[in-house]
């Protein structure tokens, strides 16, 4: 009975509490009574709707209660200075259940215009009613700085009320610890975006603006360079959906584990690759099952980490399982994955193919940022990138970012492995290594210019990481050809940008692998001017119609382009090109449109291209430039006239439409559907390159944080 007593006195207490926080409140007709006595009954919030009359007061004014304590956010000037004070909101719920903010008393504008916001963040809900008939009616609400939950004011209520609360046991160092309202604070930390080419092309406008100095071309971005540009926080807000539940909320909008604290944030969440399908070319049916969980955080805003484990099975389109068995590595595993890894034989024809990632940044000031890393890098503002690539396996990497003025330099220190018989020791691949740096130059207000610069090699002589390569200043080819021009593999690149307004955006990438003035003045097309190219454009919001991505890429790359004397020293890791995925002796055409409304996205892609592939017969067993693991020193059918395409030329078309619903932005998990039509025609049909028409359906549910790439 006494505990009865209580709890009668603490709601008696707790509905004071939430009465006090409204002055006033009128009707249509401007009656200065609340309308608890004039009206009917109160606006009705959807976990309001099962109680008596008498009570929906309370409950109205503790869910607006609730609302303003979750969604409100003290601007960072006044939260550093430990503001303390008061803020009278007037505002009405119209005949619609809309609310609306008719008048803000606050002592700062910045206080003022948070609280409009966070009213009109408010959800529809069933209008007051007079008679039956609904109506309009007008509250005040005052907000108290520093923000008070309802359970708070109860507390204070009970306190004022003299009732006291059970005595609390002793609190441990455990119980101190102090937890926050979750505010995504990755939106502004320097934690790695997951790169994928949709998702990317949403704020690609934003990031190409002229007179933006920022720098495009060096990828994946960090949270904190996007949000300069493009509001994430402002956009996933937007996409919020009206969720009832931890799981609607965890489904639809948030992070499944999230955690913030003084001076810490950590999520947790379950990455899915799901997707079933049928091709043309394959008897059986294709699938990817893939089951992952990632976690990230930060420590401080100097240090952020991620890390990702994905477990996968899969069986792919005909074309596709050719070409991973094509690529398999010593030791018995039957295929590597393109852009995954070596997979192990799952049942009789599928793939089992582990992977893992993971980045750990320290930014210790605005010039500076450090990551050690086990992933993928990308340089280039196109769909593909002849200097460095993201298509081929993760890679133990660490990047130096130096930002300053116009300028941003990039060093990256990679560790990659050679794991053909031939390379293979005791069972061991072999090691190899790579060192690029690349030096990003707003020229002008329209202008951007890179310049690039990457060697390989190997470990030959116990030569291990070369720490002549270690200083990030210097001038690779120089030691490269110091150290013996044989030894290493040295490419050179220049890249380039012109925003030719808002909308429009041009783009190129220039690469030399090894030239001949000499050959090239001469004009006869020698084997040793191993060249490629890159032409490219973008089109904003194309033809008005609003985050409509048109983009359209000419790749041409000449043979022998990536490979070396050595094999080993050619520009590739674990049997894939770190550069173009096609190696050497090829050009193509993409063509590209992306659009997003909402949570709904559309992709299409068509790919046009030729490529020069090897006969490998016993009565023509050259090298005709495009396999990069050939060395280009031997076989060579010419030394002159050498042309992309020579060999079994072989004209490519690929068409691939993608469209689906992002069920969770934080997660960028998504439902899709896609379709692939691929025609492979080579001029001669051998062993490996043959004839092929291929059609490819498939559906998924899929966290896109990484790019799929089918079009080989």
């Amino acid at each position: 009975m006494k505990i009865k007593n209580i709890l009668n006195k603490s709601f008696i207490a707790f509905s004071l509490a939430l009465l006090s926080l409204s002055v006033f409140s009128q009707e249509t007709h401007n009656s200065s009574v609340k309308p608890g006595f004039y009206a009917e009954r109160f606006p009705v919030f959807p976990g309001c709707e099962n109680l008596e009359t008498k009570h929906l007061e309370n409950c109205f004014y503790k869910e607006v209660q609730d609302l303003v304590y979750q969604n409100f956010q003290i601007p960072e000037n006044l939260k550093q200075a430990n503001y303390k004070g008061e803020i009278k909101v007037l505002f009405e719920v119209d005949e619609n259940g809309v609310f609306k903010v008719i008048y803000v008393n606050a002592s700062n504008d910045d206080l003022a215009k948070e609280a409009k916001r966070v009213f009109e963040k408010f959800p529809k809900i069933k209008p007051s009613t007079y008679n039956g008939v609904a109506t309009y009616s007008k509250y005040t609400i005052s907000i108290n700085i520093p923000l008070k939950s309802t359970e708070q004011i109860a507390e204070e209520a009970l306190a004022a009320a003299g009732i006291l609360k059970p005595a609390k046991k002793p609190m441990t160092e455990l119980d101190s610890i102090v937890y926050k309202k979750y505010n995504n604070p990755e939106f502004e930390s320097h934690l790695n975006m997951p790169f994928s080419h949709s998702y990317y092309a949403q704020f690609d406008e934003a990031m190409n603006q002229v007179g933006s100095n920022n720098h495009t071309s060096s990828k994946p971005y960090t949270y904190a360079e996007v949000s300069k540009y493009y509001d994430l926080k402002a956009v996933n807000e937007s996409l919020q959906k009206k969720a009832s539940g931890w799981l609607g909320r965890k489904w639809w909008n948030e992070n499944m584990v999230q955690i913030q604290g003084e001076d810490y944030w950590l999520s947790l969440n379950p990455i899915v690759d799901l997707q079933m399908g049928k091709a043309s070319d394959l008897d059986s049916y294709t699938y990817v099952n893939t089951r992952a969980v990632n976690f990230r955080g930060g420590l401080g805003k100097q240090i952020n980490f991620t890390t990702t484990i994905f477990e996968s099975q899969g069986r792919f389109a005909g074309y596709f399982n050719d070409y991973a068995n094509s690529l398999k590595p010593s030791g018995g595993n039957p295929a590597i994955i393109p852009g995954m890894g070596i997979a192990k034989q799952f049942k009789t024809d599928s793939y089992d193919f582990p992977l893992a990632e993971a980045n750990i940044t320290y930014t210790p000031s605005k010039i500076f940022d450090f990551q050690l890393g086990y992933g993928r890098n990308f340089i280039g503002d196109g769909y593909r990138s002849l200097l460095e690539s993201d298509g081929a396996s993760p890679y133990p990497y660490f990047k130096i970012n130096t930002t300053f003025w116009k300028i941003k330099y990039t060093n990256t220190y990679m560790w990659l492995k050679d794991v053909r018989p031939d390379a293979t020791v005791d069972k061991t691949y072999a090691s190899k290594y790579m060192a690029n740096h690349y030096l990003s130059w707003n020229v002008s207000n329209k202008l951007n210019l890179g310049f690039f610069e990457s060697v390989v090699w190997t470990d030959t002589n116990n030569r291990g990481f070369d720490v002549n390569f270690v200083n990030p200043i210097i001038f690779y080819r120089s030691v490269e050809f110091a150290s013996s021009s044989k030894s290493g593999n040295a490419l050179l690149g220049i890249t380039s940008k012109f925003k030719w307004n808002n909308q429009i955006n041009l783009y190129g990438q220039f690469l030399i692998d090894e030239f001949s003035f000499g050959d090239i003045k001469s004009g006869d097309n020698s084997w040793k001017n191993k060249l490629g190219y890159q032409l490219g454009a973008k089109y904003f919001n194309a033809f008005k119609v609003k985050d409509l991505l048109l983009q359209l890429e000419y790749n041409h790359v000449r043979p022998y382009v990536y490979s070396h004397s050595a094999a080993i020293t050619n520009y590739a890791h674990n049997n894939q090109s770190i550069g173009h995925q096609w190696g050497g002796n090829f050009e193509e055409l993409i063509a590209i449109g992306r659009y997003h409304k909402g949570r709904y996205f559309a992709d299409a892609k068509l790919t046009v291209g030729k490529r020069g592939f090897d006969f490998d017969t016993a009565g023509d067993s050259f090298n005709y430039g495009g396999n990069i693991y050939k060395s280009y020193d031997e076989n060579r059918p010419y030394d002159s006239g050498v042309k992309v395409g020579q060999g079994n030329t072989t004209n490519i078309f690929i068409a691939d439409v993608q469209a689906g619903y992002l069920i969770n932005p934080m997660t960028n998990l998504k439902f899709f559907g896609s379709f692939i039509y691929r025609n492979f025609d080579p001029v001669q049909n051998t062993a490996t390159t043959f004839k092929q028409s291929t059609t490819w359906f498939t559906i998924g549910l899929r966290s896109d944080v990484f790019n799929w790439y089918f079009d080989y």
